[in-house]
């Protein structure tokens, strides 16, 4: 008999049993015939009592144990998969020894927990902020752009820095709601005009300001560039400047061409002017900066996006389907809407979503049907992911809001 002692418990297995699995480690301590070779398989060896001590969990060497009696390894549910798999590698047994229906469930088990801890590495790098007060250590001007950082990155660090949370936040409103009443006919006067170019001025500079600041206190220019709250920023003072720009263009074309070219050119101008104008909603994005809220919603949507694209593409199966259906048993009647499948696009995908809008409706009995159809499976369609989208999204806010808590 082979007398093993795994973390103070004794087991006796015969030398024939053992050796029937020659690759194992206990398999080997059978076979080897050299003692020098034996010794370096266990831990430690008691002459006296002639058994071989391993410094290993006897909890799980109870299913080794088990294997080597029966040739079969059980898996318990309760069981650490990482813990189980390092025990098996160190006793030399595979895992294919193990009945088919244990060995898929612990497969399972093992995904989710290799998912779980990618995740929560993703959400650790989510919460890390962009440098750590440590990287500015031996670095030009280091506590001077170590204190610009904290004022600026880190809201909780001082009452002036919460004071610029607060500010940069109430710009991003103000500049919002100032390009919104820029679009109402009455601002559009002279008087409402020059106070609403004033009011964009002031945000623009006040985010810039911000943005030379980060990029001042940043520890390492090439991380603050490739950092995607730092092309928010970027996007937030682009449009100001570029207006200007093509402002500039507008008046030289104004100076130096002819009247029929000059109506053509601030034409285009004035389109995409309208289209730099419209980037400022962007700015609402910087929101996400300071809101736990936002940051777990996107979080969320970068960790579901297979879930999103699955439901996307149902989606899309749905009104290509329901579209092609409601045309050919709608196409025949006089002064239908249904006159082609594209045409019918925009009544599947208003009827998927369950919104209904009713600027297009079926007249005949079959179409009606279809529609129902089409209403039942869009019911159907938004139920499925709704939940697994909001729970992931719970669960990543709470964690969000404990770390800042924390804090």
């Amino acid at each position: 008999l082979l007398n093993i002692n795994v973390g103070g418990k004794s087991f006796q297995i015969a030398h024939r049993v053992a050796a029937r699995y020659p690759v194992t480690r206990l398999g080997k301590l059978a076979l080897y015939t050299d003692p020098m070779k034996k010794l370096q398989l266990c831990d430690d060896y008691s002459v006296q009592r002639n058994e071989y001590f391993f410094d290993r969990d006897p909890s799980i060497f109870l299913y080794i144990f088990h294997f080597y009696r029966s040739g079969v390894l059980w898996i318990m549910d309760e069981m650490c998969p990482s813990n189980f798999v390092e025990e098996i590698e160190y006793w030399g047994i595979h895992l294919k020894y193990s009945q088919r229906c244990c060995r898929i469930l612990f497969e399972e088990k093992q995904d989710e927990l290799s998912e779980y801890l990618k995740i929560q590495k993703e959400l650790e790098a989510e919460l890390e902020p962009l440098d750590s007060a440590q990287q500015f250590e031996g670095k030009f001007l280091g506590r001077f752009r170590k204190m610009i950082w904290n004022l600026i990155e880190n809201p909780y660090s001082s009452v002036p820095a919460k004071i610029i949370a607060v500010m940069s936040s109430f710009f991003v409103l103000i500049s919002i709601v100032g390009m919104t009443l820029s679009t109402v006919e009455e601002m559009k006067h002279k008087t409402g005009k020059m106070w609403m170019e004033q009011l964009e001025m002031i945000c623009a500079i006040f985010f810039t300001s911000e943005y030379l600041m980060r990029l001042i206190s940043s520890s390492s220019f090439k991380n603050f560039l490739r950092a995607a709250f730092s092309a928010v920023d970027l996007v937030a003072i682009l449009p100001f400047y570029i207006q200007i720009l093509f402002e500039n263009m507008d008046e030289g074309d104004m100076l130096y061409h002819e009247e029929l070219h000059k109506v053509e050119s601030v034409s285009k101008l004035g389109k995409v002017l309208k289209l730099i104008k419209l980037m400022r909603i962007f700015r609402i994005l910087k929101l996400a900066r300071h809101s736990t809220g936002l940051r777990a919603f996107g979080f969320t949507m970068r960790q579901c996006y297979q879930q999103v694209c699955c439901l996307l593409l149902f989606i899309a199966m749905g009104v290509f389907t329901f579209s092609a259906l409601m045309h050919s048993v709608e196409h025949d009647v006089p002064g239908t809407n249904f006159t082609s499948i594209p045409y019918a696009w925009w009544w599947a995908a208003v009827s998927l979503s369950t919104v209904g809008y009713g600027d297009t409706v079926p007249d005949t009995v079959l179409g009606r049907m279809v529609a129902f159809g089409c209403i039942s499976f869009g019911i159907i369609l938004n139920g499925m992911p709704i939940s697994i989208l909001y729970n992931k999204f719970s669960d990543y806010y709470a964690k969000l809001k404990a770390h800042e808590n924390g804090h």
